[in-house]
Protein backbone atom coordinates (compact mmCIF):
# COMPACT_ATOMS: atom_id res chain seq x y z
CA UNK A 1 0.00 0.00 0.00
CA UNK A 2 1.38 3.39 -1.00
CA UNK A 3 1.70 5.84 1.86
CA UNK A 4 2.59 9.45 1.18
CA UNK A 5 3.63 11.26 4.33
CA UNK A 6 3.68 15.03 4.62
CA UNK A 7 6.98 16.89 4.65
CA UNK A 8 6.30 17.68 8.30
CA UNK A 9 5.90 14.00 9.16
CA UNK A 10 9.05 13.09 7.26
CA UNK A 11 11.05 15.62 9.29
CA UNK A 12 10.08 13.86 12.52
CA UNK A 13 12.59 11.22 13.58
CA UNK A 14 12.44 8.65 16.34
CA UNK A 15 13.98 9.87 19.58
CA UNK A 16 17.40 8.28 19.93
CA UNK A 17 16.88 8.11 23.67
CA UNK A 18 13.57 6.27 23.29
CA UNK A 19 15.16 3.85 20.85
CA UNK A 20 18.08 3.33 23.22
CA UNK A 21 15.74 2.64 26.13
CA UNK A 22 14.35 -0.32 24.18
CA UNK A 23 17.83 -1.85 24.31
CA UNK A 24 18.32 -1.22 28.01
CA UNK A 25 15.26 -2.95 29.44
CA UNK A 26 17.21 -6.16 29.95
CA UNK A 27 17.73 -6.63 33.69
CA UNK A 28 21.46 -7.24 33.31
CA UNK A 29 22.07 -3.77 31.83
CA UNK A 30 22.81 -0.90 34.20
CA UNK A 31 21.33 2.06 32.38
CA UNK A 32 22.30 5.67 32.96
CA UNK A 33 20.41 6.54 29.75
CA UNK A 34 16.89 7.55 30.74
CA UNK A 35 15.76 10.82 32.23
CA UNK A 36 13.60 8.91 34.66
CA UNK A 37 12.62 9.71 38.23
CA UNK A 38 13.04 6.89 40.74
CA UNK A 39 9.89 4.76 40.52
CA UNK A 40 10.37 3.33 44.01
CA UNK A 41 9.90 6.85 45.41
CA UNK A 42 6.52 7.46 43.80
CA UNK A 43 3.88 8.04 46.52
CA UNK A 44 1.88 5.04 45.29
CA UNK A 45 -0.16 4.45 48.46
CA UNK A 46 -1.18 8.09 48.76
CA UNK A 47 -2.06 8.32 45.06
CA UNK A 48 -4.11 5.13 45.35
CA UNK A 49 -6.00 6.56 48.31
CA UNK A 50 -6.86 9.86 46.62
CA UNK A 51 -7.74 8.08 43.37
CA UNK A 52 -10.30 5.93 45.18
CA UNK A 53 -11.65 9.04 46.88
CA UNK A 54 -11.94 10.88 43.57
CA UNK A 55 -13.72 7.99 41.84
CA UNK A 56 -16.13 7.41 44.71
CA UNK A 57 -16.97 11.06 45.38
CA UNK A 58 -16.38 12.79 42.04
CA UNK A 59 -16.49 9.92 39.57
CA UNK A 60 -19.09 11.37 37.25
CA UNK A 61 -17.12 14.60 36.89
CA UNK A 62 -13.71 12.92 36.82
CA UNK A 63 -14.74 10.72 33.89
CA UNK A 64 -16.40 13.56 31.97
CA UNK A 65 -14.99 16.18 29.61
CA UNK A 66 -13.58 19.28 31.29
CA UNK A 67 -12.50 22.78 30.18
CA UNK A 68 -9.62 22.97 27.72
CA UNK A 69 -7.66 25.34 29.94
CA UNK A 70 -7.76 22.84 32.80
CA UNK A 71 -9.65 22.52 36.06
CA UNK A 72 -9.63 25.82 37.94
CA UNK A 73 -9.06 23.93 41.20
CA UNK A 74 -5.79 22.43 39.96
CA UNK A 75 -4.63 25.63 38.29
CA UNK A 76 -5.20 27.54 41.52
CA UNK A 77 -3.23 24.96 43.50
CA UNK A 78 -0.31 25.19 41.08
CA UNK A 79 -0.36 28.98 41.30
CA UNK A 80 -0.42 28.91 45.10
CA UNK A 81 1.81 25.92 45.90
CA UNK A 82 4.37 25.81 43.10
CA UNK A 83 4.60 29.26 41.52
CA UNK A 84 3.99 31.88 44.21
CA UNK A 85 6.81 30.51 46.37
CA UNK A 86 9.35 31.28 43.62
CA UNK A 87 7.97 34.73 42.90
CA UNK A 88 5.66 33.99 39.97
CA UNK A 89 2.43 35.82 40.74
CA UNK A 90 -0.16 35.01 38.10
CA UNK A 91 -3.90 34.55 37.85
CA UNK A 92 -6.11 31.85 36.36
CA UNK A 93 -6.22 33.58 32.97
CA UNK A 94 -2.45 33.15 32.70
CA UNK A 95 -2.20 29.38 33.21
CA UNK A 96 -3.14 26.43 30.99
CA UNK A 97 -2.88 22.75 31.94
CA UNK A 98 -1.19 20.59 29.29
CA UNK A 99 -0.69 16.86 28.89
CA UNK A 100 2.86 17.10 30.17
CA UNK A 101 5.22 19.93 29.31
CA UNK A 102 6.26 18.02 26.17
CA UNK A 103 2.87 18.93 24.71
CA UNK A 104 3.58 22.57 25.48
CA UNK A 105 6.76 22.39 23.39
CA UNK A 106 4.83 21.04 20.42
CA UNK A 107 2.19 23.72 20.84
CA UNK A 108 4.88 26.40 20.89
CA UNK A 109 6.29 25.11 17.62
CA UNK A 110 2.84 25.11 16.06
CA UNK A 111 2.06 28.57 17.42
CA UNK A 112 5.23 30.45 16.48
CA UNK A 113 7.35 28.67 13.87
CA UNK A 114 6.94 29.09 10.13
CA UNK A 115 9.29 27.28 7.76
CA UNK A 116 12.78 28.73 8.09
CA UNK A 117 12.06 30.91 11.11
CA UNK A 118 15.07 31.30 13.42
CA UNK A 119 14.80 30.16 17.02
CA UNK A 120 17.59 30.35 19.57
CA UNK A 121 18.48 27.21 21.52
CA UNK A 122 21.23 26.38 23.95
CA UNK A 123 24.05 24.15 22.75
CA UNK A 124 23.54 21.43 23.91
CA UNK A 125 19.83 21.32 24.73
CA UNK A 126 16.90 18.99 25.43
CA UNK A 127 16.46 16.50 22.60
CA UNK A 128 12.68 16.39 23.10
CA UNK A 129 12.44 20.12 22.41
CA UNK A 130 14.54 19.83 19.26
CA UNK A 131 12.29 17.02 18.02
CA UNK A 132 9.11 18.94 18.89
CA UNK A 133 10.23 22.09 17.08
CA UNK A 134 11.74 20.22 14.11
CA UNK A 135 8.31 19.29 12.75
CA UNK A 136 7.76 23.00 12.01
CA UNK A 137 11.08 23.36 10.16
CA UNK A 138 12.83 26.15 12.08
CA UNK A 139 16.34 27.42 11.52
CA UNK A 140 18.17 26.62 14.73
CA UNK A 141 20.59 29.22 16.07
CA UNK A 142 22.80 27.56 18.67
CA UNK A 143 24.28 29.55 21.54
CA UNK A 144 26.92 27.60 23.49
CA UNK A 145 26.59 27.05 27.21
CA UNK A 146 29.19 28.41 29.59
CA UNK A 147 29.49 27.22 33.18
CA UNK A 148 26.87 29.75 34.31
CA UNK A 149 24.50 29.41 31.38
CA UNK A 150 24.12 30.63 27.81
CA UNK A 151 26.93 32.72 26.29
CA UNK A 152 25.07 36.02 26.30
CA UNK A 153 27.92 37.95 24.70
CA UNK A 154 27.53 35.74 21.63
CA UNK A 155 23.75 36.08 21.74
CA UNK A 156 23.93 39.87 22.02
CA UNK A 157 26.38 39.99 19.12
CA UNK A 158 23.94 38.00 16.96
CA UNK A 159 21.01 40.19 17.98
CA UNK A 160 22.92 43.40 17.32
CA UNK A 161 23.76 42.01 13.86
CA UNK A 162 20.08 41.64 13.03
CA UNK A 163 19.02 38.21 14.31
CA UNK A 164 15.34 38.24 15.33
CA UNK A 165 14.37 34.78 16.56
CA UNK A 166 10.75 33.82 17.10
CA UNK A 167 11.78 32.89 20.64
CA UNK A 168 14.73 31.95 22.83
CA UNK A 169 14.40 28.48 24.35
CA UNK A 170 16.23 27.91 27.63
CA UNK A 171 16.34 25.44 30.53
CA UNK A 172 17.93 27.66 33.19
CA UNK A 173 18.00 25.19 36.09
CA UNK A 174 20.08 21.97 36.08
CA UNK A 175 19.81 21.91 32.33
CA UNK A 176 19.15 18.76 30.33
CA UNK A 177 21.62 17.42 29.29
CA UNK A 178 24.43 19.53 30.75
CA UNK A 179 23.31 19.82 34.38
CA UNK A 180 24.35 23.49 34.34
CA UNK A 181 22.43 26.37 35.92
CA UNK A 182 22.09 29.92 34.63
CA UNK A 183 23.30 32.50 37.14
CA UNK A 184 20.99 35.23 38.42
CA UNK A 185 23.14 37.84 36.67
CA UNK A 186 22.64 36.09 33.36
CA UNK A 187 18.91 35.68 33.96
CA UNK A 188 18.57 39.41 34.42
CA UNK A 189 20.74 40.14 31.40
CA UNK A 190 18.84 37.67 29.17
CA UNK A 191 15.56 39.30 30.12
CA UNK A 192 17.04 42.73 29.46
CA UNK A 193 18.10 41.58 25.98
CA UNK A 194 14.58 40.28 25.35
CA UNK A 195 13.15 43.64 26.39
CA UNK A 196 15.62 45.57 24.23
CA UNK A 197 15.07 43.48 21.10
CA UNK A 198 11.35 42.74 21.66
CA UNK A 199 11.71 38.95 21.98
CA UNK A 200 9.92 36.07 23.66
CA UNK A 201 11.68 33.65 26.01
CA UNK A 202 10.48 30.10 26.54
CA UNK A 203 11.59 29.02 30.02
CA UNK A 204 11.40 25.23 30.43
CA UNK A 205 11.53 24.39 34.13
CA UNK A 206 11.16 20.68 34.91
CA UNK A 207 14.11 20.47 37.33
CA UNK A 208 14.15 23.76 39.25
CA UNK A 209 12.66 22.30 42.44
CA UNK A 210 15.33 19.58 42.54
CA UNK A 211 17.97 21.87 44.07
CA UNK A 212 20.39 19.83 46.19
CA UNK A 213 23.00 22.44 47.07
CA UNK A 214 21.80 25.92 47.94
CA UNK A 215 18.50 27.64 47.25
CA UNK A 216 16.31 27.39 44.18
CA UNK A 217 17.05 30.40 41.98
CA UNK A 218 14.32 32.80 40.97
CA UNK A 219 12.90 31.91 37.54
CA UNK A 220 13.00 34.25 34.59
CA UNK A 221 9.22 34.44 34.71
CA UNK A 222 9.38 35.96 38.20
CA UNK A 223 11.61 38.75 36.84
CA UNK A 224 9.44 39.37 33.78
CA UNK A 225 7.53 42.67 33.87
CA UNK A 226 6.50 42.79 30.20
CA UNK A 227 4.92 39.36 29.63
CA UNK A 228 7.81 38.10 27.49
CA UNK A 229 8.43 34.81 29.28
CA UNK A 230 6.45 31.67 28.49
CA UNK A 231 7.00 29.42 31.50
CA UNK A 232 6.64 25.64 31.20
CA UNK A 233 6.23 23.50 34.32
CA UNK A 234 5.48 19.86 35.05
CA UNK A 235 4.82 17.33 37.81
CA UNK A 236 6.76 14.65 35.90
CA UNK A 237 10.06 15.02 37.76
CA UNK A 238 8.74 15.92 41.21
CA UNK A 239 5.59 13.82 41.48
CA UNK A 240 4.68 11.18 38.86
CA UNK A 241 5.23 11.28 35.07
CA UNK A 242 2.41 8.80 34.48
CA UNK A 243 -0.01 11.56 35.45
CA UNK A 244 0.48 13.68 32.36
CA UNK A 245 0.22 17.08 34.02
CA UNK A 246 2.16 20.07 32.78
CA UNK A 247 1.39 23.77 32.58
CA UNK A 248 2.05 26.92 30.62
CA UNK A 249 2.14 30.29 32.38
CA UNK A 250 2.11 33.22 29.98
CA UNK A 251 0.45 36.49 29.02
CA UNK A 252 -3.34 35.98 28.67
CA UNK A 253 -3.21 36.68 24.92
CA UNK A 254 -0.70 33.86 24.48
CA UNK A 255 -2.63 31.53 26.78
CA UNK A 256 -5.80 32.08 24.75
CA UNK A 257 -4.00 31.07 21.55
CA UNK A 258 -2.51 28.02 23.30
CA UNK A 259 -6.05 27.06 24.37
CA UNK A 260 -7.23 27.22 20.75
CA UNK A 261 -4.34 25.00 19.67
CA UNK A 262 -5.06 22.52 22.45
CA UNK A 263 -8.71 22.33 21.44
CA UNK A 264 -7.58 21.05 18.07
CA UNK A 265 -5.03 18.66 19.56
CA UNK A 266 -6.76 16.77 22.37
CA UNK A 267 -9.61 18.97 23.65
CA UNK A 268 -8.32 18.76 27.23
CA UNK A 269 -5.88 17.11 29.61
CA UNK A 270 -7.34 14.04 31.34
CA UNK A 271 -10.01 15.12 33.83
CA UNK A 272 -9.20 12.11 35.99
CA UNK A 273 -5.48 12.87 36.08
CA UNK A 274 -6.18 16.49 36.98
CA UNK A 275 -8.56 15.59 39.80
CA UNK A 276 -6.12 13.01 41.19
CA UNK A 277 -3.30 15.56 41.16
CA UNK A 278 -5.48 18.22 42.79
CA UNK A 279 -6.73 15.82 45.46
CA UNK A 280 -3.15 14.81 46.29
CA UNK A 281 -2.04 18.45 46.54
CA UNK A 282 -4.94 19.23 48.88
CA UNK A 283 -4.40 16.15 51.07
CA UNK A 284 -0.62 15.80 51.25
CA UNK A 285 2.39 18.10 51.30
CA UNK A 286 4.18 17.78 47.97
CA UNK A 287 7.10 19.74 49.41
CA UNK A 288 7.76 16.90 51.86
CA UNK A 289 7.84 14.43 48.97
CA UNK A 290 10.19 16.68 47.00
CA UNK A 291 12.49 16.95 50.03
CA UNK A 292 12.63 13.14 50.15
CA UNK A 293 13.51 12.68 46.50
CA UNK A 294 16.06 15.49 46.66
CA UNK A 295 17.81 13.73 49.54
CA UNK A 296 17.91 10.41 47.69
CA UNK A 297 18.98 11.93 44.37
CA UNK A 298 21.72 13.98 46.02
CA UNK A 299 23.10 10.83 47.66
CA UNK A 300 23.05 8.99 44.34
CA UNK A 301 24.71 11.92 42.60
CA UNK A 302 27.47 11.96 45.21
CA UNK A 303 28.02 8.22 44.83
CA UNK A 304 28.26 8.58 41.05
CA UNK A 305 30.64 11.53 41.19
CA UNK A 306 32.88 9.81 43.74
CA UNK A 307 33.03 6.71 41.54
CA UNK A 308 33.80 8.80 38.45
CA UNK A 309 36.61 10.63 40.23
CA UNK A 310 38.02 7.32 41.40
CA UNK A 311 37.75 5.30 38.19
CA UNK A 312 37.66 7.65 35.17
CA UNK A 313 40.82 8.64 33.36
CA UNK A 314 41.90 12.09 34.64
CA UNK A 315 41.41 13.68 31.20
CA UNK A 316 37.68 12.86 31.29
CA UNK A 317 35.67 15.75 32.74
CA UNK A 318 32.06 16.05 33.87
CA UNK A 319 29.61 18.67 35.14
CA UNK A 320 29.32 18.65 38.93
CA UNK A 321 25.57 19.28 38.87
CA UNK A 322 24.04 21.01 41.89
CA UNK A 323 20.61 19.48 41.29
CA UNK A 324 18.40 17.86 38.69
CA UNK A 325 18.93 14.42 37.17
CA UNK A 326 22.02 14.56 34.96
CA UNK A 327 25.73 15.02 34.55
CA UNK A 328 27.42 15.77 31.23
CA UNK A 329 30.65 13.94 30.47
CA UNK A 330 33.30 15.13 28.03
CA UNK A 331 35.84 12.74 26.53
CA UNK A 332 38.72 13.35 24.13
CA UNK A 333 37.70 15.31 21.03
CA UNK A 334 38.68 12.58 18.56
CA UNK A 335 36.35 10.05 20.24
CA UNK A 336 32.78 9.26 19.21
CA UNK A 337 30.53 8.30 22.11
CA UNK A 338 28.12 6.48 19.76
CA UNK A 339 30.90 4.02 19.02
CA UNK A 340 31.82 3.90 22.70
CA UNK A 341 28.20 3.05 23.55
CA UNK A 342 28.39 -0.13 21.48
CA UNK A 343 31.40 -1.24 23.52
CA UNK A 344 29.67 -0.23 26.76
CA UNK A 345 26.58 -2.28 25.92
CA UNK A 346 28.82 -5.33 25.62
CA UNK A 347 29.75 -4.67 29.25
CA UNK A 348 26.07 -4.23 30.18
CA UNK A 349 26.14 -0.51 30.85
CA UNK A 350 24.36 2.22 28.88
CA UNK A 351 24.38 6.01 28.50
CA UNK A 352 23.11 8.55 25.97
CA UNK A 353 25.65 9.75 23.38
CA UNK A 354 25.80 13.53 23.35
CA UNK A 355 25.51 14.14 19.61
CA UNK A 356 21.69 14.10 19.66
CA UNK A 357 21.53 17.09 22.03
CA UNK A 358 23.07 19.46 19.48
CA UNK A 359 20.82 21.11 16.90
CA UNK A 360 23.44 22.04 14.30
CA UNK A 361 27.06 21.50 15.31
CA UNK A 362 27.04 17.84 16.29
CA UNK A 363 29.77 17.33 18.88
CA UNK A 364 30.48 13.61 19.20
CA UNK A 365 32.66 13.53 22.32
CA UNK A 366 30.00 13.96 25.02
CA UNK A 367 27.65 11.67 26.91
CA UNK A 368 24.79 12.22 29.33
CA UNK A 369 24.53 10.16 32.51
CA UNK A 370 21.46 10.00 34.75
CA UNK A 371 21.91 9.34 38.48
CA UNK A 372 18.33 9.45 39.76
CA UNK A 373 16.86 6.04 38.99
CA UNK A 374 19.58 3.55 39.96
CA UNK A 375 20.36 2.33 43.50
CA UNK A 376 23.77 3.28 44.82
CA UNK A 377 25.37 -0.16 44.49
CA UNK A 378 24.38 -0.35 40.82
CA UNK A 379 25.69 3.16 40.22
CA UNK A 380 29.10 2.11 41.53
CA UNK A 381 29.13 -1.08 39.46
CA UNK A 382 27.92 0.75 36.35
CA UNK A 383 30.57 3.48 36.63
CA UNK A 384 33.26 0.83 37.12
CA UNK A 385 32.12 -0.91 33.94
CA UNK A 386 31.93 2.35 32.01
CA UNK A 387 35.37 3.38 33.24
CA UNK A 388 36.84 0.10 32.00
CA UNK A 389 35.43 0.82 28.55
CA UNK A 390 36.45 4.49 28.45
CA UNK A 391 39.91 4.03 29.86
CA UNK A 392 40.77 1.56 27.08
CA UNK A 393 40.45 4.41 24.60
CA UNK A 394 42.97 6.38 26.59
CA UNK A 395 45.42 3.50 26.76
CA UNK A 396 45.06 2.87 23.00
CA UNK A 397 44.13 -0.78 23.48
CA UNK A 398 41.10 -0.64 21.15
Amino acid sequence: MKMEFSDRALRIKASEIRELLKLTVQPEIISFAGGLPAAELFPVKQIADVTCEVILKEGHCALQYSPTEGLSRLRQLILEQRLAKVGIHANLEEILITSGSQQALDFAGKMFINEGDPIVVESPTYLGALNAFLAYDPRYVEIPLEEDGMDLDLLEEALSSGLRPKFIYTIPDYQNPSGKTMSMAKRRRLLALANTYDLLIMEDSPYAELAFDGEQLQPLKALDTEGRVIYLGTYSKTFAPGLRIGWIVAHPTLVNKFIQIKQGADLQTSSLDQKIAAAYMETYDLNEHIDLIKKVYAQRRDVMFDAMRKHFHPEITFTESQGGLFTWVKVREDLDTKAILQEALKENVAFVPGESFFAVNKHKNFMRLNYSCMPEEKIITGIERLAQVLNKYYSDTL
